[in-house]
């Protein structure tokens, strides 16, 4: 009925089989509600909207709420569109029995959040001397020419914001699926802070 699900990012673990040791995250993946079903006559494009993660009413807002109530679905945290395969109804539930051993997939997250950093961390610039006279150490150093352009280039790399930011790790391989649990264990690492929420995709590139 859809390519993917939304989840939770559990932690990571180790898988042991006969070879070899295998480093996995585990994904609390769904269950998930189909809220609505997009047509291409009313909407324009196919697609099929997914909510996952309850919570209480007073967390949401009356239009939420009311978009929720169209289909009778409980108030949830997320609500994310998946391209539509088949002919899911509104109503339906989503597992991660969609995923099969060996499947190849892509993850979708938000990576952790690093505050303000320098271009040592952000860009990973060498620095200069650290010796007492330098003066240098961290900075990013020059900047730019005097009197042209007289100002700095578009995309200069300086101090900023890092982290936080929507990352997609595409191809893992799908170690375990078990419905039974809605967890999902993928191998290597994927974006994000425990606890963070994830979609889970049929890999593009599979």
């Amino acid at each position: 009925m859809t390519n993917g699900l939304l989840g939770k990012k559990l932690g990571m673990t180790q898988v042991f089989d006969q070879n070899r040791l295998t480093p996995v995250t585990v994904i609390e993946a769904g269950p998930c509600r189909v809220v609505t079903v997009k047509t291409k006559e009313r909407d324009g494009y196919e697609a099929v909207q997914l909510s996952f993660g309850e919570v209480k009413e007073c967390k949401l807002s009356k239009a939420e709420l009311g978009h929720l109530k169209k289909s009778q679905s409980p108030a949830s945290r997320v609500l994310r569109e998946f391209k539509k395969d088949g002919a899911p109804e509104v109503g339906q539930s989503v597992t991660v029995d969609i995923f099969k051993k060996g499947d190849w997939v892509d993850v979708i997250g938000v990576s952790k959040g690093k505050g303000f950093q320098g271009v040592v961390r952000r860009h990973h610039y060498a620095g200069g001397p650290e010796s007492h006279g330098s003066m240098f150490h961290r900075h990013p150093g020059s900047i730019g020419a005097s009197s042209y352009p007289s100002r700095v280039w578009k995309g200069k790399e300086l101090p900023g914001h890092m982290g936080a930011e929507r990352i997609t790790t595409q191809r893992l391989k799908v170690v375990e699926s078990r419905p039974d649990e809605h967890l999902l264990f993928v191998r290597g690492a994927i974006p994000g802070a425990a606890n963070g929420i994830v979609v889970i995709r049929k890999s593009k590139k599979s």
